[in-house]
């Protein structure tokens, strides 16, 4: 007999991004939290690049900086990471002293959980970031954007994010889109963009 509890056998988006990341990051690596927030991501590719890689990232609110790098402290992981209270439209200068290709780079678009709602990402600057990121992405890397649009500003960075991605061309760029379709308040869902290996 049932229990009335269901067990997904599909993964929700926050472990899906997760399960993209590890599958190409490796220990060594560069990559690029382009939204630190409250450092769980950060954290996350810390552990993944391992001492001898770097992470980046960015955010605008200094309260994300500072829960970001008390996380990272704790974690033994600060070393491991160059924070910038910046927005991520930033990322190509500070990647400009890297010699190593940006393995993969991961956004929550929206707004910081617990804080003020009215400051948020915005397509414009999530588009300038992309333009930055995508050329210095190694190929067979990966860019993971988590779309959250249960508010205006996120509905219209969303729509400006989808055209963007949806326009780019095929033979460089594998562009999927991963959300559920039945769940009500505007669900986040997660768009992952491959660049492809060359011949």
């Amino acid at each position: 007999m049932g229990t009335g509890v269901y067990a997904m056998s599909l993964a929700r988006v926050l472990p899906y991004t997760k399960h993209l990341l590890e599958s190409v990051i490796e220990p060594g690596d560069c990559v690029v939290d382009m939204t630190a927030g409250n450092g769980h991501d950060t954290q996350f590719l810390a552990e993944r690049v391992g001492p001898e890689g770097r992470v980046l990232a960015f955010d605008v609110q200094a309260q994300a900086i500072q829960e970001s790098t008390r996380r990272l402290d704790e974690a033994g992981m600060l070393a491991r990471v160059d924070l910038y209270h910046e927005s991520h439209i930033h990322v190509g200068a500070r990647l400009s002293d890297e010699q190593r290709p940006v393995r993969a780079g991961v956004f929550n678009l929206g707004y910081l959980p617990g804080s003020d709602k009215s400051i948020t990402t915005t397509g414009e600057e999530t588009l300038e970031a992309l333009d930055a990121l995508l050329p210095v992405l190694a190929p067979g890397g990966l860019v993971v954007l988590v779309v959250y649009h249960g508010h205006l500003e996120g509905k219209r960075e969303r729509d400006a994010v989808l055209d963007y991605v949806t326009a780019l061309d095929q033979q460089d760029y594998a562009v999927l889109q991963y959300r559920f379709l039945n769940q009500q308040n505007h669900p986040p869902f997660i768009i992952a963009i491959e660049k492809k290996v060359r011949g």
